[in-house]
């Protein structure tokens, strides 16, 4: 294994920065550097429409295109460090945006269109974002109403038809050179942000910047085993960090052709697009598996799978039976990796070529230094002892020197500072390391509910609920689902003047889907007379979750204590049945 530092740096010295050595950007190592190698007539893009219909765009396509839209941005006053966000479906139009904003150098990020009003104004709120390219039917119904509330943004461009406030997209990009020298960036310079739910508080927007794209490359590289020739997939969504990291840059920065699919998920649909387009690596989420195994081996076995030489997953846990069913429908295992929207790239993974350890998240990547920790505060000193023995859990900490770790949460300097502790970055998440060294994920420290691979903050659904005039009190948790690993649910106490009702519970989950939009929305909801609280006064979603799952609440003191909460409720919550 090589050491830590000189992984990245060789990794650094595959990469061959901005022309005349005027720094490091991320759309060029993306787009440009193919076409100056003469790889520019090399598909980088085949877009798959709801009826099957391929086209594809060469890199070559994409260098003009995206210094086009850079030449659009810079005529519209956008400056290095200004906001330029996405909200759109898996359209060309969002990945030329995107790369032409990286190489004007403004900060990008996209939007996860199935939010509501709400999510997406806060987000653009929150980031102070100048340009806004939307698709027209989601801007009216997502923004529109709430444009005056989010002073920063001063232009929209509309894909589609044109809307009342907005520019054509099309007709400025159509109308803008093609050639644009993208000026010196430093490797340091913010690139990207990514936003992430908490368990309390607004979204986090975390900020990473364009060294980023080392991590990106060297991992995937490593991880995935990208190289030139492979046809590639990533499933997941632009929305989300596995979208743009692995769905949008690393491919790219690798070199290789990747699929992006326009329709929704149909098993039979998913194995046409792997045998028609001869799909040799996959990145895509257990939910995703879970639902290709509830498809069945026969439908499996219509296809011809044989081109997929990689199968990796993200985004939850991977359970050992998904391994056994891949190799013997897919003809290879499945390769679980694990990162964080902070972390930016893969950090522990079950890597290419090696025995997969069915359950387990897999090894640190020979860049990564990772450590099992327990919090323990001291003089009012937060410190961390480290685990060293096998088989003992506690919470995974990483020494934070990869080059794509997140560098600020946008605005929020101490909630950034509390993400470390004596020189590691505290991930939140729970783990078990082995004698050989992998690790096992066991739940996190804090309270996120992972929905098909999707993390939801409950404070976001709980503050939705409490708009409504019927709602004292929301709590919500994550319960346990077959497909989606969680689907969340809502525990509600009424004001005075309210009856539980069926029609009622149809009314606040409406509520919460209108302002949320159905991904954050709860899909359970019930009734409680009242709900267990710390003695500070927090809602204790631990005795609620253990409620949901009929365990005794002598089953959560060790938990409680171990985490500092205060197990102060002493009854479970009176609940109607949903």
């Amino acid at each position: 294994m090589e050491p830590k530092t000189d992984f990245w740096r060789t990794a650094a010295q595959d990469l061959d920065g901005l022309p005349g050595d005027l720094g490091l950007n991320i759309a060029h190592e993306a787009v440009d550097r193919h076409v100056a190698r003469g790889a520019g007539e090399r598909d980088a893009l085949r877009f798959v429409d709801r009826r099957g219909v391929v086209r594809a765009f060469t890199y070559a396509e994409l260098s003009k295109q995206s210094s086009a839209f850079a030449n659009v941005l810079i005529g519209l006053g956008v400056r290095p460090g200004d906001r330029v966000f996405a909200l759109a479906p898996r359209t060309p139009e969002l990945y030329i945006a995107a790369l032409g904003a990286l190489k004007a150098r403004a900060v990008f990020s996209v939007l996860f269109a199935s939010f509501g009003p709400e999510p997406i104004r806060v987000r653009l709120l929150k980031a102070g974002v100048k340009v806004l390219v939307a698709e027209d039917t989601l801007y009216q119904r997502k923004v529109a109403q709430n444009r005056h509330a989010i002073p920063s943004l001063r232009h929209v461009l509309s894909l589609g038809a044109l809307v009342p406030g907005s520019l054509s997209f099309a007709r400025l990009l159509g109308a803008a050179r093609d050639g644009y020298a993208i000026a010196p960036t430093h490797p340091d310079e913010p690139a990207l942000i990514h936003f992430t739910s908490g368990t309390t508080g607004a979204p986090k927007a975390a900020v990473h910047v364009h060294r980023a794209v080392i991590g990106h490359y060297a991992t995937a590289r490593l991880a995935l085993a990208l190289a030139p020739g492979d046809v590639y997939w990533c499933t997941a969504d632009p929305g989300w960090v596995t979208g743009v990291s692995y769905g949008l840059i690393a491919p790219l920065v690798c070199g290789v052709t990747s699929i992006v699919d326009q329709g929704e998920f149909d098993a039979e649909r998913w194995y046409r697009i792997i045998e028609q387009e001869q799909v040799s690596v996959l990145y895509t989420s257990p939910t995703a598996i879970r639902m290709l195994m509830r498809a069945g081996p026969e439908l499996a076995a219509r296809f011809n799978l044989r081109s997929l030489r990689v199968v990796a997953s993200v985004g939850e846990p991977l359970h050992a039976d998904a391994v056994q069913w891949a190799r013997a429908t897919l003809g290879v295992p499945i390769h679980d990796t694990w990162w964080q929207t902070e972390t930016g790239a893969i950090m522990i993974a079950n890597l290419p070529g090696r025995d997969v350890i069915p359950g387990a998240m897999g090894r640190p990547l020979p860049g990564v230094e990772a450590h099992v920790v327990r919090r323990r505060e001291e003089g009012g000193t937060l410190h961390l002892d480290r685990i060293e023995g096998a088989d003992v859990s506690g919470e995974l900490a990483l020494i934070p020197s990869w080059p794509s770790m997140f560098r600020d949460y946008h605005d929020e300097p101490e909630r950034y500072a509390q993400a470390f502790c004596d020189g590691l970055y505290l991930t939140g998440d729970l783990v078990r390391r082995d004698a050989g060294g992998a690790f096992r994920f066991l739940g996190r420290a804090d309270e996120v509910i992972k929905s098909a691979g999707h993390l939801i903050g409950p404070f976001e659904i709980e503050s939705a609920l409490l708009a409504h005039p019927a709602v004292a009190e929301a709590g919500v948790i994550g319960k346990p689902h077959a497909v989606s690993g969680e689907v969340t649910k809502a525990f509600v106490t009424l004001k005075p003047g309210f009856e539980a009702s069926d029609s009622l519970r149809r009314q606040l989950i409406g509520h919460a889907r209108k302002r949320l939009g159905p991904a954050l929305a709860p899909r359970e909801l019930a009734f409680a007379d009242s709900l267990p609280h710390t003695k500070s006064g927090k809602i204790m979603r631990r005795v609620l979750r253990a409620h949901e799952l009929g365990l005794p609440l002598g089953d959560l003191s060790a938990s409680d204590a171990a985490d500092g909460a205060e197990p102060d409720a002493t009854e479970p919550p009176s609940v109607q049945s949903t």
